[in-house]
């Protein structure tokens, strides 16, 4: 038996509900119940000093503006970001030279020849992707008051408001700060608990070319101008940031900064805005870009930047600062509010703990610290991923480096994914409709990639992409890329199967027929792309597991004398190589794809034909193999593995997020699945452990889910890339990757929702891989199953005492649980019939 034996020996008994059908009685607000205001007071980060670093600030965010608070007392400093501020713009990333390279490559493939089919893989590259920019800060510098005393800043994540307050020469000073949605702008609020006590001066500035005026007599504007090409930070490049020589091109920006004082008097000029005896002061912050569309390059075919930010600053000044609040928090709190989580008291001490030594004192051993990080990650989408906004990207909306991280893109091998895992679950199925609308455009790109690289039909899209939907391979078309990660073509189709979950979750049939034609698109072009590997069976060639090497089998053995010299260089005896045929992601991507597809045609009662083709096709599909040791292979061949615990691991993409290997589908590759998983280590990273977390809940091990909790909620005590079995959590609770990566804190609020409830064979499972030990009493209320359900849960001693469905439309539903579970159609309640069967062990 492999795993955690007290897996094993805990077994839980469980419960099968009959068939049943459910009616929509209980709808409420749209489709799930509205959670109920619980622990308002502990969803808080809060801090005894100002942020001195950037991962120590504060974010605000409404999908498209973002801002990082730092609570400054002389100085405070608003750190600026808008979601359409990239370098570049549209170009033809294509490569016609992919089309005659890859016959090649699969011949060398076919013959063994891995070593010559990493080297003609270069010539299918295209060039890198452009960059995330920060756009701006606004300084507050505020006239000598005296030494601070009861220093306090917070970040109210109930409410989506930054606070920072102080006592200075006798006087309470006060500053509030959000981001508002429904009126597009950042507003800051600043009080003085004595009549006249506030005057400071407020700047602008950039890292960009800019330059700042007086746009009134109260209001500034900083006018900017991004570079056409930033190149990757990991680069070393003597121009890595170039300009366009003329002004013309490139992406033009504006922010404005308006303050309405009560008392006091305000000017402005070039220099910035003077506030002089004021008593309060409401700062409304807009700004703008000329993104006009992934397709029109922004300097020229752009939108009025200044124009568009001109507009949210005179309708936010139409308002009260009361009325902008209220607007804010409503709309916030009806998207926030919809799942509550409770999961016991916190220890002794624990709670007039500030947040940054909290983390360090307590961690994971603090439920109510679990909470907030799960319902931290639900405030970080919610802030950086809105109805009309660009997805969340690497670092979801924040960024204040001109040459950021992986270029702050979106990498499609598992972190754009993992950014919007929790958005179905945790009940914010809007927040997901930046992704939606992101992978119908790249099906656009795309579909030109596919045609011009390979010759095929549908779409593809590769390692990354960016603001302009690059859909080619990055690598500088083969001087500096490594195939490793750049050589795989299965971006567009893992990220289409976010299409399909968007069904799948609200139950709506019109969500489906919007998204269905992007669907089938992939499956065209995998159809294409498939070939047979000489045994009859079809498979991706060429194809790559990111980010990962193996072992070239042709090397021959070196000489003894050979093989110490290098040893002693610390060098590698064997050649690793990276291209081969397929791989263990590829082959379930495309299971998944199809059978995605399969039940969409069903489903819409369309494209028999092309059903009949996907039906032949998956059956024909490479099964993943299975190792001598009882591992589930990463590569068609058991290769040898120089780093058998990389942090990488996507073979266990058919367990999570994907579904072809479940304990009753597939109990064979299930199991060897967690094989591999256990090989793997607990080492890794941020996202890395979230996906390790979830992956252990899917094969219902909740000790060792839980082992990642502990994980992540640490004190990060590095920045530098790369360093193993690091990851935490820097004072502002962001994840560290390291460095800085979102995708970590996302990953952690999917991870506990799939820890609590999983629905992903057909049936509703409740508190699949509960870690009773350290959460023995608890409630969650408003997670979302597939079928269009609300389901809230109770438990009491580790074990179900309750739970409540509620169904969107009427059909069949199918419940496991550990104790007999009531559900209400409206007219009866019925309760369940038991069944003995267990997790895995």
């Amino acid at each position: 038996m492999d795993g955690d034996k007290k897996t094993g020996d805990r077994k839980l008994k469980k419960i099968q509900v009959s068939i049943v059908t459910l009616t929509a009685a209980l709808i409420v607000a749209n489709g799930m119940a509205i959670a109920a205001e619980k622990n308002g007071g502990d969803m808080k980060l809060w801090y005894q000093k100002p942020a001195e670093q950037w991962v120590e600030a504060l974010p605000v965010g409404n999908g498209r503006l973002g801002a990082m608070v730092f609570g400054g007392v002389g100085e405070e400093r608003l750190q600026l970001n808008d979601g359409t501020l990239w370098s570049g713009g549209p170009r033809d990333w294509n490569n016609p030279g992919a089309k005659d390279a890859l016959p090649r490559i699969r011949k060398a493939v076919f013959e063994g020849k891995y070593v010559e089919a990493v080297s003609i893989s270069k010539e299918m590259m295209g060039p890198y992707t452009e960059s995330y920019m920060p756009m701006g800060n606004l300084y507050l510098k505020f006239r000598d008051s005296g030494r601070p005393e009861k220093y306090y800043r917070e970040l109210n994540i109930d409410s989506s408001v930054a606070t920072t307050r102080y006592m200075a020469g006798g006087v309470e000073f006060k500053r509030e700060a959000f981001a508002s949605f429904p009126d597009q702008a950042i507003v800051v609020r600043m009080t003085a608990g004595k009549p006249g006590m506030l005057t400071f001066d407020a700047t602008l500035d950039s890292l960009l070319k800019f330059k700042v005026a007086a746009a009134g007599k109260d209001t500034i504007a900083l006018t900017g101008k991004a570079p056409i090409r930033v190149n990757p930070e990991y680069l070393t490049l003597p121009d890595p940031i170039v300009y366009d020589s003329e002004g013309r091109k490139g992406m033009d920006f504006d922010i404005r900064v308006k303050a309405i004082a009560e008392g006091g008097k305000v000017a402005a000029d070039a220099k910035g805005i003077h506030v002089s005896g004021a008593t309060s002061v409401t700062l409304l912050i807009s700004a703008a870009t000329s993104f006009n569309g992934y397709a029109n390059e922004p300097g020229t075919k752009g939108i009025d930047a200044a124009a568009a930010s001109r507009k949210y600053l005179a309708a936010a000044a139409k308002k009260s600062y009361a009325l902008l609040l209220k607007r804010h928090m409503d709309d916030y709190r009806s998207l926030f509010r919809r799942v509550s989580l409770d999961l016991g008291a916190s220890p002794s001490g624990a709670s007039d703990t500030p947040t940054d030594e909290l983390i360090g004192r307590f961690g994971a051993k603090d439920p109510r610290l679990v909470e907030l990080m799960f319902q931290y990650g639900r405030y970080l989408l919610i802030s950086s991923s809105r109805p009309g906004s660009q997805p969340a990207n690497l670092q979801g909306l924040w960024n204040d480096l001109l040459r950021p991280p992986w270029s702050s893109n979106y990498t499609t091998n598992i972190n754009i994914e993992m950014n919007y895992w929790l958005a179905e679950p945790t009940n914010l199925a809007e927040c997901a409709l930046p992704l939606i609308k992101m992978v119908n455009e790249l099906a656009e790109t795309g579909s030109e990639t596919a045609k011009v690289n390979y010759g095929m039909k549908g779409w593809v899209v590769h390692h990354n992409s960016d603001l302009w939907r690059q859909s080619a391979p990055v690598g500088a078309y083969g001087e500096s890329g490594n195939p490793v990660y750049a050589l795989w073509m299965m971006g567009g189709a893992l990220m289409s199967t976010h299409l399909w979950e968007r069904y799948a979750f609200s139950g709506d049939i019109n969500d489906l027929k919007k998204e269905y034609p992007a669907m089938k698109g992939t499956a065209e072009f995998l159809l294409d792309w498939l070939v047979e590997d000489g045994q009859g069976r079809l498979v991706t060639n060429p194809c790559t597991s990111p980010e990962h090497f193996f072992y070239a089998p042709e090397n021959k053995k070196l000489s003894k004398g050979a093989a110490q010299s290098l040893k002693s260089l610390n060098l590698n005896t064997r050649q690793s190589v990276s291209v081969t045929m397929g791989c263990t992601m590829d082959q379930e991507i495309i299971w998944e794809v199809f059978t995605e597809n399969i039940e969409a045609s069903q489903a819409l009662g369309v494209d028999v034909d092309f059903r009949e083709k996907l039906i032949a096709a998956r059956d024909r599909l490479l099964m993943p193999g299975i190792t001598k040791d009882g591992r589930l292979m990463e590569w068609n061949i058991d290769f040898d593995d120089p780093e058998p615990q990389h942090i990488h691991f996507v073979h266990m993409f058919g367990v999570h997020p994907g579904h072809w290997f479940t304990a009753r589908r597939n109990p064979d590759r299930f199991a060897a699945a967690k094989k591999a998983l256990i090989a793997r280590g607990d080492g890794g990273s941020g996202w890395a452990f979230m996906w390790k977390m979830i992956n252990y809940a899917r094969f219902g091990d909740a000790d060792h889910a839980y082992v990642f909790v502990d994980k992540l909620l640490k004190s990060a005590s590095e920045t530098k890339r790369y360093v193993p079995n690091s990851g935490g959590v820097y004072p502002n609770m962001f994840d560290a990757c390291p460095p800085y990566q979102i995708d970590g804190n996302f990953g952690f609020t999917a991870g506990i929702a799939e820890m609590l409830l999983q629905s992903h064979e057909g049936e509703i499972s409740l508190l699949p891989a509960l870690p009773a030990k350290q959460w023995p009493d608890g409630s969650v209320a408003g997670l979302r199953a597939r079928g269009g359900y609300g389901v809230d849960i109770e438990w009491r001693g580790g074990q179900l005492l309750r739970a409540a469905l509620r169904a969107k439309f009427g059909g069949p539903c199918k419940v496991r649980a550990s104790v007999p579970v009531k559900v209400s159609d409206g007219k009866k309640e019925i309760q369940y019939v038991k069944d003995d069967s267990g997790a895995i062990e």
